[in-house]
């Protein structure tokens, strides 16, 4: 956050009140060759191979008008001219100094040509306006036209928008006019589907999830209300450490504050549910979920979390794209976490993880998950990098992340599509390859697996799932996940030169290994 210069303020008139100063603002591993992205609590390389199928295998799854010059009198006053109703003939033409009695230069008063309604601005909302007709002394003209022209100009920057005025003095009783120019800004910026709309409705709904591991290591992140049972839905590695003998709490944004469980996670969707306790007395308004698979990329996006611990923290932006392969780990030397992720330029920053990204009708949307960081490594979180967000935020679609939920809640592990096909993780580019051998020198491809019965063997490169492109291993096992057991894909492979298509019935893995 910075802090913008003011104007250079114009002297008054001599016998004018000057307008009241007003503030003047200048207006993990990804799949290669991209860099790493980081998640909320850390980041870790992926392994060289992921296997899809039993454990020990991943799936492969202002500027204003140039003053008038100055002009030289005739000898002696000037011829006498009707005046015109509603004008002084004292308040007209150029910037007016009384100190010199010459006009002064535009640009003094540090008006930018994108502030709305800068002094001269044709049409701005504070342009020049005719004065009540007054009886003000005769003046002569030394030199010039003489012109006091007061303004000042209120910009509020972010959500709110802005307010403008115009104050003038009459020199005979000093009355004076006050105008406002911009409406009333409360209810323009609470209207309905407005940004301070949907925080005002799902801040309630968020908690601040504060994990602590046995060992005294932990970390905060966010969380959000999932139904009226105290379930809590939220990232994996946010609670990761606390998951064995730890401690979980989570606080509201009245500041009430709760003990909390693990129910279930799963590392390799990174998310996970965690359930309230002795929350009798809590307000449980679950947040609305959308639809994912409806986003389009440039729909409005607001994101809420407790960026570096500053709960309640909101933020906007658009869908940046869809489909976005995303691969990070929670810094724990465990195995990556995949995702087919919503890509958003809503900032996101360490502690974000876990929490909402809404759409414009306050749904659900997806879960932040990681960022894509200017340094070494990138993601939400991590006591060790504090990395922030330039832009790049994921978040885990939530028709993924709701159907890994129920899951959990119903059974306490998750479970994953697979394929039953150990992939090279490395390549990049041209699909992903069946490798040569699996783990500890298994095959590679699972006898009497969906692959191994849909026809696929070792050394076929995939190059696309359905409609979906693949150019590495992370991409096929993201868009795998991106299923149910016992769906039904097209995959198009490539083997010694020739292009084929086979159909998979993928099959399906329990738990984490």
């Amino acid at each position: 956050m910075s802090t913008e210069n003011e104007g250079a303020a114009v002297p008054p008139e001599a016998g004018s009140r000057p307008a009241p100063p007003a503030p003047h603002p200048d207006p993990a591993p990804v799949v290669p060759p991209a860099p790493d992205f980081k998640p909320a609590v850390g980041t870790a390389p992926a392994a060289p191979q992921a296997p899809i199928g039993p454990p020990g295998e991943s799936a492969a799854g202002s500027g204003l008008p140039e003053p008038a010059a100055p002009t030289t009198a005739p000898a002696g006053p000037p011829p006498a001219t009707p005046p015109t109703p509603g004008a002084d003939p004292a308040r007209s033409g150029a910037w007016w100094s009384e100190a010199d009695g010459r006009p002064q230069d535009a640009s003094h008063t540090e008006a930018h040509e994108d502030s709305p309604g800068a002094p001269g601005a044709p049409g701005g909302p504070w342009a020049a306006s005719p004065l009540p007709p007054s009886d003000p002394p005769a003046r002569k003209r030394s030199g010039g036209l003489v012109a006091a022209l007061l303004a000042a100009v209120l910009v509020a920057g972010g959500i709110g928008g802005g307010i403008g005025y115009w104050a003038a003095d009459r020199e005979a009783g000093g009355d004076s006019t006050t105008i406002s120019a911009l409406g009333n800004p409360k209810s323009e910026s609470r209207a309905p589907g407005s940004v301070s709309d949907i925080a005002g409705k799902a801040l309630p709904s968020v908690v601040t999830i504060e994990a602590q591991g046995s060992n005294g290591e932990g970390g905060t992140g966010t969380g959000f209300v999932y139904d009226k049972q105290g379930h809590i839905l939220t990232n994996n590695h946010v609670v990761a450490s606390a998951a064995d003998n730890g401690k979980l709490t989570a606080t509201f944004s009245n500041g009430k504050r709760y003990t909390a469980e693990v129910v279930g996670r799963a590392q390799g969707y990174d998310v996970a549910v965690i359930k309230l306790k002795n929350a009798s007395d809590a307000k449980l308004t679950p947040l609305p979920l959308g639809d994912s698979d409806k986003v389009s990329v440039g729909d409005a996006t607001v994101a809420i979390g407790a960026p570096f611990g500053l709960s309640g923290t909101v933020t906007t932006g658009i869908v940046s794209a869809k489909n976005r392969p995303v691969a990070s780990s929670d810094g724990g030397g465990g195995n990556a976490s995949y995702m087919s992720a919503l890509q958003t330029d809503a900032s996101i920053n360490p502690g974000n993880s876990g929490g909402p990204l809404l759409n414009a009708d306050g749904g659900v949307i997806g879960i932040n998950s990681a960022i894509q960081s200017a340094g070494n490594g990138g993601g939400l979180g991590g006591e060790t990098q504090q990395s922030g967000s330039i832009g790049l935020g994921f978040a885990i679609p939530i028709n993924q992340a709701k159907n890994v939920a129920q899951q959990l809640i119903k059974t306490g592990e998750p479970v994953y599509p697979v394929i039953e096909a150990t992939v090279n993780m490395k390549d990049t580019g041209n699909g992903a390859t069946i490798a040569g051998n699996g783990a500890g020198g298994t095959p590679a491809v699972v006898p009497g697996g969906p692959a191994d019965k849909a026809g696929l063997k070792s050394g076929d490169v995939i190059v696309k799932l359905n409609d979906t492109v693949i150019d590495s291993g992370p991409t096929l096992i993201s868009e795998i996940w991106t299923h149910k057991p016992g769906d039904k894909v097209t995959i198009t492979y490539k083997r010694d030169g020739k292009q084929s298509t086979t159909q998979v019935t993928l099959g399906q893995r329990k738990g984490d290994s």
